[in-house]
């Protein structure tokens, strides 16, 4: 007797669209049943992330009554939902971020080249599909999928590059990291 595969847990599906160059992972797949009169009625609820590797990533939530409808739904929410994250070399975050949604809170380091994705199931498939090469993530408070995966985003929706901080200040790049560095090398002298 062959087993049917467990839903609700890790996804590892992924698929790459030849035109729009989008990649979308399915995170996960909950079944859920509604009593009715003859029985029972069963529906899926399908979370997809959707991403072109490149910076732009987005999220979507579907419903259906199989599967597949349910994983397209999905797939098309998150499409609509895209949002562009700046990265540090195409392979890092600028700064540490942290964010939260409902119970779940995420923190989210920059790390060092080579170090890779570490980070839970949910968020690692986030990243993927950011085009994240190097980050380590922690989860506090929750392992529901959903809330993981909104959390992030809240934490990726907060970050922001140097061009940005330093354009709506009014100031250059150079001078907002070279007060940075003369701080720093102050405090090294009072040493």
């Amino acid at each position: 007797m062959a087993r049917e595969p467990r839903e609700g847990g890790r996804g590892g599906r992924e698929r790459e669209r030849e035109g729009d160059e989008l990649v979308d992972k399915l995170v996960t797949i909950n079944r859920v049943a509604k009593v009715v009169k003859g029985g029972r009625r069963f529906a899926f609820a399908a979370l997809v992330v959707v991403g072109d590797q490149k910076g732009r990533v987005g999220y979507g939530a579907g419903k259906a009554r199989e599967v597949p409808e349910a994983i397209r739904k999905a797939t098309e929410r998150a499409k609509r939902g895209m949002i562009r994250v700046p990265m540090k070399e195409g392979r890092t975050l600028h700064h540490d971020v942290a964010g939260h949604f409902g119970a779940g809170k995420v923190v989210l380091r920059s790390a060092e080249a080579g170090t890779g994705i570490i980070a839970g199931g949910p968020m690692r498939a986030v990243f993927e599909s950011l085009g994240i090469n190097d980050v380590v993530a922690k989860s506090l408070g929750t392992r529901n999928p959903h809330n993981m995966v909104k959390a992030t985003f809240d934490a990726l929706t907060r970050c922001a590059s140097p061009r940005s901080v330093a354009s709506r200040r009014g100031k250059k790049v150079a001078e907002i990291f070279g007060k940075r560095e003369q701080a720093v090398a102050a405090e090294a002298a009072d040493v």
